[in-house]
């Protein structure tokens, strides 16, 4: 499942290669999981000049010259792939954005799942990356359930998927299995700081891997989320156990709160 840093990567892609083109047509391929019918969505996109393309939580959202958005969670298949002028659609494509100068992308998701929405509703709640220390603490300190599933949890923090929520911990030196109020004040703002570290060094190493083309998301950086990576870093055996649903790496490194 592409994270904030694939996401964020994306976004700065597209704004190089469509903002400020005119969306000439829109073919909708697979609607099941659009908010509005076909014919809503293409009358109210067709036409219209992409303003800009913006990560917001673990989604994309395309703003068009009419103040019309259009969000899009890749959810756990999904990708973003440029199509060539002269190549054919490619299978499993969810929609198909064609651009002036035929330059032309699409959604494409083997299990038709990646979902669009017209005009989302407004999320407030906090970006990973933009959370403010004093509500970050106030977070931790009224939730019970493990820190790993905290920073998962889309409804009190967004953007930290299962991959980067293990590289975040092993990182801080917090076991996953801590208890997130009993995370001490000065552990909790010092996990904050490796939040911005971590995702901001991915994206940053995502960009230099990816350059200007649309790609899948990329792992190959991982310290120890992955289940082919034996030992972390620093040379300690990485474990691996289930919390929440999703598998945890982790290492004796970190400590248990």
């Amino acid at each position: 499942m592409a994270e904030l840093p694939d996401l964020t990567v994306f976004a700065s892609t597209l704004n190089h290669k469509f903002k400020g083109k005119k969306l000439e047509k829109l073919d909708v391929v697979v609607a099941k999981k659009i908010n509005v019918s076909s014919a809503e969505l293409k009358s109210k996109l067709e036409g219209q000049k992409l303003e800009k393309v913006a990560r917001v939580g673990k989604t994309l959202q395309f703003h068009f010259g009419k103040s019309d958005i259009l969000g899009l969670h890749l959810m756990l298949r999904g990708e973003l792939r440029e199509i060539q002028k002269d190549d054919e659609a490619p299978k499993h494509s969810i929609l198909i954005f064609h651009f002036t100068g035929k330059n032309t992308f699409a959604v494409i998701d083997t299990l038709k799942q990646a979902t669009p929405t017209l005009n989302p509703a407004e999320n407030k709640v906090p970006d990973a990356l933009e959370i403010s220390e004093g509500d970050f603490l106030t977070l931790l300190s009224k939730r019970s359930k493990k820190i790993k599933e905290v920073l998962m949890d889309q409804k009190a923090i967004r953007g930290i998927g299962n991959s980067y929520a293990d590289e975040i911990l092993w990182a801080a030196r917090i076991s996953p299995f801590s208890i997130a109020k009993s995370i001490p004040e000065n552990v909790a703002k010092q996990l904050l700081a490796t939040i911005t570290e971590v995702l901001s060094e991915a994206i940053r190493d995502i960009k230099k891997e990816n350059k200007d083309e649309l790609r899948g998301e990329l792992r190959d950086f991982m310290k120890i989320h992955g289940s082919k990576i034996e030992r972390s870093p620093t040379g300690k055996l990485i474990k691996s156990e289930t919390i929440g649903g999703r598998t945890a790496y982790f290492t004796s490194e970190q400590k248990l709160y």
